[in-house]
């Protein structure tokens, strides 16, 4: 896709945001799986927010080579305990934490840096067996856990809902995602702030923003169809 159609894309999308996200400052995040460096870089230009990156060793090259070229980076794919190395300390928010053992994973490493890692829990709020994400009723214990640690701060959460044809069965998927983020907002946790609620994609963001969203993780819909 050329530099044209991306700024025209990422301007729709802010349009669209405005539109449907109620006065609400709102994040856009580019996926950038699979996306190279010119891509990334005009995104960036046109206006977003942070480029995502779903795996470990791709966003490890892309890193090591200056893809980003210095500008906010997040991971938003599933974290292998292994491959925690590859991303702490590399980016700014690790949007997929789905379970203690990888927080504590994740706040060693950070230790080990002398650093605090930014992070967000993933709910599976569809309960789909196919996907990552903690139960909603694990929820609060997750959270709990994040309290005894030191290096390590949760800033919110993040979901991927079931696919639909239907904008309004996706819509209560998100709505619940809403009401756990304010519960838990209304909570006091050490480590715990909940700032982000990161949900919707390419093909559901208007009902995300609809229902509370204040960051958005878009692919296609900036940088067209994966070749």
């Amino acid at each position: 896709m050329n530099v044209s159609c991306i700024r025209e894309n990422v301007e729709k999308i802010k349009a669209d945001t405005a539109a449907f996200a109620g006065g609400r400052d709102v994040l856009l995040l580019a996926a950038t799986k699979t996306r190279g460096a010119e891509e990334i870089q005009a995104a960036f230009a046109a206006g977003i927010d942070a480029a995502g990156e779903n795996r470990a060793q791709e966003f490890a090259e892309k890193f090591k080579n200056g893809a980003y070229a210095g500008e906010n980076v997040q991971f938003i794919g599933h974290l292998q305990t292994n491959k925690v190395k590859l991303v702490v300390g590399n980016v700014s928010l690790i949007q997929s934490v789905d379970s203690v053992k990888l927080l504590r994973a994740i706040d060693l490493r950070a230790a080990e840096l002398g650093i605090s890692q930014d992070v967000l829990a993933e709910v599976n709020i569809g309960r789909e067996p196919e996907k990552h994400g903690l139960m909603p009723e694990e929820l609060t214990a997750f959270l709990d856990a994040a309290a005894g640690f030191s290096n390590v701060r949760v800033l919110g959460l993040m979901t991927v809902a079931p696919k639909s044809d239907s904008t309004g069965e996706n819509r209560q998927y998100f709505a619940k995602m809403y009401k756990l983020f304010i519960d838990n907002r209304a909570e006091k946790r050490d480590n715990v702030v909940m700032k982000y609620l990161s949900m919707g994609m390419s093909g559901d963001y208007r009902a995300a923003l609809c229902e509370g969203s204040n960051l958005i993780r878009i692919g296609t819909g900036i940088f067209g169809p994966r070749q």
